[in-house]
């Protein structure tokens, strides 16, 4: 396919792994709940859960695409686990 390297071939996309769709599902779920938290929690609390629920997914997404460096890719990760 075009754009595709030889590594995405063999390891797939970050789509295609467990964590990710895990992570991505749990995002979700968590911004259709924060639709119901009051009115007056709209813009404090219900913003920084929304938040920290799509920076794990998008943490575990960069650190896949950065892989081939350890450091940054372990970095990552602890960012996922910190969120």
């Amino acid at each position: 396919m075009l754009g595709e390297t030889n590594t995405d071939q063999k390891m797939g996309k970050v789509q295609d792994l467990f964590a990710y769709q895990k992570g991505f599902k749990l995002s979700m779920a968590i911004f259709h709940r924060t639709k119901k938290f009051p009115k007056e929690e709209k813009y404090s609390m219900t913003d920084q859960v929304r938040r920290s629920s799509r920076s794990v997914v998008t943490n575990l997404a960069e650190a896949y695409r950065r892989r081939r460096t350890q450091k940054y890719f372990e970095a990552k990760l602890n960012d996922c686990e910190t969120e």
